[in-house]
């Protein structure tokens, strides 16, 4: 395994960790699945941020950043609206 595919391996590890979390026990499946994605985040800012693949200046690395980030802020805002 590369090691880009072991952080795509823990972001999807941490995503199933967070709905298994929120579906036997007493946290609910939405901020268990809410708790997953802020766990994978941290997997993709050593991807994306940390040690990108692509150079810095390359529009796709901006791209990435501002989607992920910005569905997880859409996320946090709609559970807390």
């Amino acid at each position: 395994m590369d090691y880009y595919d072991r952080l795509l391996a823990g972001m999807l590890a941490s995503l199933l960790l967070g709905a298994v979390a929120g579906l036997y026990t007493a946290i609910t499946p939405r901020y268990g699945l809410l708790g997953g994605a802020l766990l994978a985040t941290v997997f993709l800012w050593e991807a994306v941020v940390r040690h990108p693949p692509v150079p810095a200046t390359d529009p796709r690395y901006a791209a990435a950043v501002v989607v992920w980030h910005g569905g997880l802020l859409v996320t946090l805002a709609l559970e807390f609206w």
